[in-house]
């Protein structure tokens, strides 16, 4: 049975809801509903509720209404001040009310929402929930200070506060102590654990649950990036922490670190189940809800979690009769904010590793990881056994290469000589270059739609698949997913269209000529260039004889009729039909016996016509940043290589209107959503581009502000989505999603801005994390699938390929290989080997990633691409006088008669031409002539 809407999976409230079917029931008013930019404007008000803010997540009128002061606010603070921070903690429940750096207003916990999260149930920074049995018994008993909450026994025990939680826990044999000590002019939390009882105790789970400020219901734009922040966690064991920072991206860090002295690893996180009230909405889209550090979770892995595989080796303790144990972590300040956050993390003790080109790799590609720690390594394996080899090259620097047979999850687990274990989680794919193939095939076979009878003209398409059932999404209660419309119904055709971009394949662009000529223009697009919302609808007056699905709640808001579904006034959804037609042109291109049915140049006409129509003023949103919009500035690139002037200019000044609009904001990025991570891709794109450099630095710190950089595949350059499996996804919930297209999107934006700032290796390593993201969700058969659910009940990736195209465009136009000088660890490579030896005169690199037809050399600001072809080596002079290229025909794929070759320094004032072979220019470019053979391209300064 389909999921439907109504069934979804919270666990807090049932949605009742109804919210109106369609647009034209939605009131002409304004005011009422707060969202990222105040006070909602009409057309966002009628996506919202199109979209499932109303109704589905019922956002700020539904939930239990009722407050009360369990916490025993009106008793008052304990403030306390040490070297690094300012504190308060509630006297009465003696948890943690405000988290102040010294000398810095921001606070990291919601103070100002405290006395709407001072209920039973509502979790804060000092409660503790565990699960103990008696040795010899199989049921678990639950403890939690948030459940039933009364006033703590203060105990004097010379730390800054202390208390006995006895009072708000259920009568048990554990004794239970907390005390908040200062560490160094840290802040430390710490718990005393005794078994009072007459029986040893089997502990099976203890959780200290983590609260930030990542509440933005109720606030305005202006109040988010002022007033909250974000969190991520490493799952690493002893050197796992939790990292916080504002979401301005801006200002001081926090960190989360094992307490020294004591025996506390991170080795679970799971997500805090809270009642959602309207003041806050937890587990909305404006509040994700909260998550706690698990050191012990081997009673969840029994039971919640006994159908997955935990990140971690599920563990407990025994506790004889009379026998204590103490566990606590530390908070810190990353004074230099989200770079300094590895040197605070290391300066507290805790290891440290940083991987590259990160922890995403591909077989028998060697990537390299560096420990920092005080303690030497005693020893490194595998999980699974031998899935990969490592080689130590100098203290502290590894080789890690993944075997020939090694495919997804890894786990390296590192033992100290100090008794710490750290584990580090790697992913590992199928050579990069087999798994976009694999996709190309899996797309336009199994994903393959040719049914001549469907009644919505949807033959032939590449569509939705559910790898789960093993079959086409012909009929979804959401119904652009069916309707190769909105992200979640166009992530498979367009992840389809990219690939042709970089991996052109004969058969495949056959088929998705066909596509264009029978379902893209004219069905999904009419003849002004309008984009449709949905070709699939629910609409018996219009369909009578269609078999729609009876087990389908077809009464939801989702199912629009077809007028609904014929609307053409999202923006979002042009962004995917321009970008098919720009692939095909790509492919036309360079590959021109490959396309039959146009010419290159309709293509791209095709191209700047709907971007053009997406920027009037019937359309939607064409005011925002547009999600996989860095295609718009690829087509004004080939416009004006192709000498097509006029419509070069017309382009150039849509895109110069938005951009001066954003850069008079102080939060340029509104989007359908009260608050959203992709605005910022379009709004960085074109403010640089048009030279407004403080709303282009304000971007690239907003977009550090929401993606992390730790030594899991998972967070590692994954940028903050946590609703869009309800829109778009097969299991629908509000929770964190590893590697949506967030990852790949706001990785164009990190990677541009180190291409113009060079010595910022931070900006790589964290925007080469996203641009890999999207290789991790394409398992073995070829399917792309839309996010991997972080619950860890869960572990798994969706079932459907929904919106996972954006995800695909992002890494298609971003990723490449890139040298980068780092202050600490030498000259390195992202995408590529280094080949030649330290302290060479000439420095040689080989290609590993999945585009293969960009190089930029960070040491000299020299960005270099061809349309054709692969470049599957290069090397350069390290003074900068010289770069040669080897350039050679697509392995496996079709022959180019020639690849232009364009060369961009991005910083300095150094130029380059190519000197050899024999070339012509072309398009701003030299057309380098190629062979069956590997073409050697040599480049000079000028």
């Amino acid at each position: 049975m389909q999921p439907r809407l109504g069934d979804l999976r919270f666990p807090i409230y049932q949605i009742s809801l109804t919210p109106p079917r369609h647009d034209d029931d939605i009131p002409e008013k304004s005011g009422g509903l707060s969202n990222a930019e105040g006070t909602l404007r009409l057309p966002r008000l009628k996506m919202m509720v199109r979209r499932g803010l109303f109704g589905v997540l019922g956002l700020l009128s539904l939930g239990v209404q009722g407050q009360s002061d369990n916490l025993g606010l009106a008793d008052g603070y304990t403030t306390i001040n040490t070297a690094n921070f300012n504190v308060k903690i509630v006297k009465d429940a003696q948890v943690l009310a405000s988290l102040t750096p010294a000398g810095s207003t921001f606070d990291f916990l919601p103070f100002d929402k405290l006395s709407v999260r001072a209920n039973n149930g509502q979790y804060h920074w000092g409660d503790i929930t565990f699960r103990y049995r008696q040795q010899g018994s199989t049921a678990w008993t639950d403890g939690n200070s948030a459940t039933a909450r009364k006033p703590v026994t203060a105990v004097n025990t010379g730390a800054l506060a202390a208390s006995n939680l006895a009072p708000t826990l259920s009568s048990g044999p554990l004794n239970i102590t907390r005390e908040w000590i200062n560490v160094s002019g840290d802040l430390g939390l710490r718990f005393t654990i005794v078994n009072s009882g007459t029986s040893t105790i089997e502990l099976g789970s203890l959780g200290f649950p983590a609260e930030f400020n990542s509440i933005f219901t109720n606030r305005d734009a202006s109040s988010i990036q002022n007033l909250c922040s974000l969190s991520d966690p490493y799952v690493g064991m002893h050197a796992g922490y939790i990292r916080a920072n504002p979401i301005s991206g801006t200002g001081a860090a926090l960190v989360v670190t094992p307490l020294n002295g004591t025996d506390t690893p991170l080795e679970g996180y799971r997500n805090l189940v809270e009642q959602s009230y309207s003041s806050t909405g937890y587990y909305s889209q404006t509040f994700e809800g909260l998550y706690e550090w698990q050191v012990l979770t081997k009673a969840y892995a029994e039971k919640e979690w006994a159908s997955v595989t935990p990140w971690n080796p599920p563990s407990s303790k025994t506790l004889a009769p009379g026998q204590s144990l103490q566990f606590g972590v530390r908070f810190s300040v990353a004074k230099d904010g989200v770079r300094g956050l590895d040197a605070t993390v290391s300066g507290t003790g805790t290891p440290v590793a940083v991987g590259v080109p990160g922890f995403i790799i591909p077989r028998g590609s060697p990537a390299q990881l560096f420990l920092q720690s005080t303690s030497s390594v005693s020893s490194m394996t595998s999980e699974p056994s031998g899935a990969l080899a490592i080689k130590q090259i100098s203290t502290g620097s590894y080789t890690v290469t993944p075997s020939s047979t090694a495919w997804g999850r890894v786990r390296l687990t590192v033992k100290y000589a100090n008794g710490k274990t750290q584990t580090i989680h790697y992913h590992v794919t199928k050579a990069s270059t087999d798994v976009l193939s694999n996709l190309g095939t899996f797309l336009t076979t199994k994903a393959w739609f040719n049914d001549t009878s469907d009644p919505f003209g949807r033959a032939y398409s590449v569509m939705t698949y559910d790898y789960e059932a093993g079959a086409i999404v012909s009929q979804d209660p959401r119904v652009w997913i069916a309707g190769l419309s909105d992200e979640g119904g166009t992530g498979a055709y367009l992840a389809a269209m990219m690939k042709q971009s970089i991996q052109p394949n004969a058969d495949e662009v056959a088929k998705l000529e066909m596509f264009v000529d029978k379902v893209l223009w004219g069905t999904i697009q009419t003849s002004d260039f309008s984009v449709r919302k949905s070709v699939f609808y629910y609409d018996k007056s219009v369909q009578p004889n269609y078999p729609y699905k009876s087990s389908i709640n077809w009464g939801s808001w989702t199912s629009w009729n077809r007028a609904s579904a014929y609307l053409i006034d999202r923006a979002y959804n042009y962004v995917h039909v321009t970008a098919a037609y720009w692939s095909m042109y790509r492919v036309a291109r360079a590959y021109p016996s490959l396309v039959k049915s146009h010419t290159w140049d309709w293509y791209l006409e095709q191209a700047y016509n709907t971007i053009i129509r997406a920027m009037k003023s019937d359309v939607g949103y064409n005011r925002d940043g547009l999600m996989g919009e860095t295609v718009f500035g690829e087509i004004l690139t080939d416009l004006t290589r192709e000498g097509k002037t006029s419509e070069a200019s017309a382009l150039s000044a849509a895109m110069k209107s938005r951009a001066t609009q954003w850069n008079s904001e102080a939060v340029p990025y509104g989007s359908e959503m009260a608050w959203d991570s992709t605005g910022q891709e379009g709004v960085y794109y074109w403010t640089k581009y048009f030279g407004y450099t403080n709303t282009v630095t304000k971007t690239v710190n907003s977009v550090l502000g929401y993606m992390p950089t730790v030594p899991h595949w998972g967070w590692d350059g994954n940028a903050r989505r946590y609703w869009d499996n309800i829109y778009a996804g097969k299991l629908q919930r509000i929770e964190r999603q590893i590697h949506h297209y967030g990852s790949g999107l706001n990785a164009l934006v990190l990677l541009s801005a180190f291409r113009s700032n060079p010595s910022d290796s931070y900006l790589l390593q964290v925007g080469y994390a996203g641009t890999s993201g999207p290789l991790s969700n394409i398992n073995q058969d070829g399917f792309g699938a839309a996010s991997f659910h972080s619950w860890p009940d869960t572990l798994k990736w969706d079932g459907y390929s929904g919106d996972y195209g954006p995800n695909f465009l992002g890494m298609a136009l971003g990723s490449g290989t890139y040298v980068a000088q780092h202050a600490k660890f030498g000259l390195l490579a992202y995408g590529g080997t280094i080949t030649s030896s330290a302290g060479a005169t000439t420095i040689s690199v080989t290609t590993q990633g999945p585009v293969r037809r960009k190089v930029f050399i960070g040491p000299l600001g020299v960005l270099i691409t061809t349309d054709a072809g692969s470049i599957d080596g290069f090397s350069y002079a390290s003074d900068g006088s010289s770069i040669s290229l080897s350039l050679a025909q697509l392995s496996g794929g079709p022959s180019a008669s020639s690849a232009v070759v364009w060369i961009e320094t991005t910083s300095g004032s150094a130029k380059y031409t190519v000197t050899s072979p024999a070339t012509t220019q072309s398009r701003q470019g030299w057309a380098v002539p190629l062979s069956s053979s590997a073409v050697t391209v040599q480049l000079k300064r000028a």
